[in-house]
């Protein structure tokens, strides 16, 4: 059993990618092709974000949306210490300080109700994360921010094709940048992502920093970096959006049946919340347990692929320990000790589906 089938899904779509892939090495413009404008249009019509800029990873668009905004060194973010590394990595690196807010123990999101004592007169930025592939309180966020002047960035590489409140995800903060690695709910064949915005001046900017800062061929009004999506992804991209409705609708429907099949059985797994006001698209299908490491050997007996997003929060990792103190961010620490992902993608069948919990049961029994 695969833990995310991309063959299934390329064997469905191969007449497409592949088509979508031969016009690119038929006209040859490997780097910003027609392509990159066609899927940011593409995306902007999907998500009602007024502009988006194609990048070349969702790291990449978290830093230009740094960038951006201009973050200077000292500069406060607040964030999440239960991410991925890229969301801290990319404050430091500009010079920045992560500023952490912890999660609400049931959803695993950042507790919108703790950022605001985070403010100081050096905070710049919220940076959400919308975990596991649902949208963190943006409302609640978005009024903190306004209040105290700072810009909301959405970190949405795990949640495309979610909605919040009938509004789509990426389109619910002044900045928003999303991942299309390939296991994500829309991903490439390598690494590629974007950033939206409301703010045309960020989208400009953003379309600068991606090209080292040219307003024009070779002429470099700032700083910037070496951030273009390739042509090649966006075709990819532009080929997996012909069916991205019924994926996520797929996964929808997965994740509610995880969740029966594992509430009617009585076990002791504890299922994530999903807020009433927005669903999941389940990028991760995940849950927690205690003993992880028998339950997952007993998986992994049974031939079950399982994951863990992620083991550590980022205040016990090496690189960002300096920024918090280890004891600080409880329910952070208690997630990276119980969280456990299981097998989803929009192709897995219902039968694998029942085996994935049958061996879940028999583990923990």
């Amino acid at each position: 059993m695969q833990f995310t089938d991309l063959k299934a899904q390329y064997a469905v779509l191969k007449t497409a990618v592949d088509a979508r892939i031969q016009r690119v090495l038929d006209h040859g413009q490997y780097i910003m092709g027609p392509e990159v404008a066609e899927m940011e249009a593409a995306l902007v019509a999907y998500t009602g974000a007024p502009h988006c800029v194609a990048v070349a990873s969702g790291t990449e668009a978290l830093l230009i949306a740094l960038m951006a905004i201009g973050l200077k060194s000292g500069d406060e973010v607040i964030t999440t210490p239960f991410t991925f590394a890229a969301t801290a990595e990319v404050i430091v690196l500009l010079g920045g300080v992560p500023v952490y807010a912890d999660i609400e123990p049931d959803s695993c999101n950042i507790d919108a109700s703790l950022i605001e004592a985070k403010v100081t007169s050096r905070t710049r930025a919220i940076l959400p994360v919308s975990l596991y592939g649902q949208v963190a309180d943006m409302d609640a966020i978005n009024a903190v921010a306004l209040r105290h002047g700072l810009v909301v960035i959405e970190d949405a590489a795990q949640s495309f094709g979610a909605t919040y409140r009938d509004h789509k995800s990426c389109n619910l903060s002044t900045i928003a940048c999303t991942s299309f690695f390939p296991s994500k709910p829309l991903g490439c064949y390598g690494d590629g992502g974007a950033l939206f915005t409301s703010d045309p001046a960020i989208a400009q900017a953003a379309r600068e920093i991606r090209v080292h800062g040219q307003s024009g061929r070779y002429h470099h009004t700032r700083v910037g970096v070496g951030g273009r999506m390739d042509t090649l992804q966006c075709a990819v991209v532009l080929a997996k959006l012909e069916r991205f409705d019924w994926e996520i609708e797929r996964r929808l429907a997965l994740g509610d049946r995880y969740g029966r099949l594992i509430r009617d059985s009585g076990s002791p797994v504890q299922l994530l919340a999903v807020r009433p006001d927005r669903n999941c698209v389940w990028a991760q299908y995940t849950v927690m347990v205690d003993d992880r490491p028998a339950v997952q050997a007993a998986l992994q007996a049974a031939g079950i692929p399982t994951a863990v997003h992620y083991p550590k929060p980022l205040h016990h990792q090496p690189a960002y320990a300096a920024y918090c103190c280890p004891d600080c961010m409880p329910h952070s620490i208690r997630a990276g000790q119980r969280v456990m992902s299981l097998p989803m993608s929009a192709d897995l069948a219902e039968a694998d589906q029942d085996r994935v919990v049958a061996a879940l049961l028999g583990a923990l029994r």
